[in-house]
């Protein structure tokens, strides 16, 4: 996503951080929380620009993070099939001791699937991983017939909302000297 803005990272480090929401904890507040954690959970010296994210499919109140099994993702799929729900994505910027933040939400249906597409699916294995249990950039976009919002954001970095933190941290995204 970040080669979309002519964006090479230096270095990429995965945040350790403990995922599991607290008890009675909202989608968006969850999500913004990942991120900023993320963001501060990174080494890095007081000048380099730290991006991290994070991305939650909510369905009303209920988080549905990353399936640790294909019975948990068909669970997953099974409630999302024929309704709306919401793909929150929340970008942490920081440099330093400051630290940029901002949340996207974006509704998206899921078609109901048959027996044939939810286990043809899970079989791909494409549901690991991914908040929800699917990721719309792959086999699971012909499930999606509609979406309002951010289609990057569902991918998992918003493009738009990332390229201006990076710009308000210091990064001269539009500028084209980096």
């Amino acid at each position: 996503m970040l080669l979309q803005l002519g964006i090479v990272p230096d270095v990429i480090a995965p945040a350790d951080i403990d995922e599991t929401p607290q008890k009675g904890e909202l989608p968006r507040p969850y999500c913004a929380r990942m991120a900023r954690e993320k963001a501060w959970a990174v080494m890095a010296a007081p000048d380099d620009l730290v991006l991290s994210a994070d991305t939650t499919v909510a369905l009303g109140r209920r988080i549905l993070g990353k399936p640790e099994t294909a019975a948990e993702a068909a669970a997953f799929l099974t409630a999302l099939g024929g309704r709306r729900h919401r793909v929150i994505t929340a970008v942490a910027v920081r440099r330093g001791e400051r630290l940029w933040q901002r949340e996207v939400m974006t509704a998206v249906k899921v078609k109901r699937l048959s027996d044939d597409e939810l286990n043809g699916y899970l079989a791909s294995n494409e549901w690991q991983g991914k908040a929800g249990g699917y990721g719309i950039q792959g086999l699971a976009s012909a499930f999606i017939p509609w979406i309002q919002g951010s289609f990057t954001a569902v991918v998992g970095l918003p493009v738009m909302e990332t390229a201006h933190l990076l710009q308000a941290a210091g990064y001269p995204v539009f500028r084209g000297a980096r």
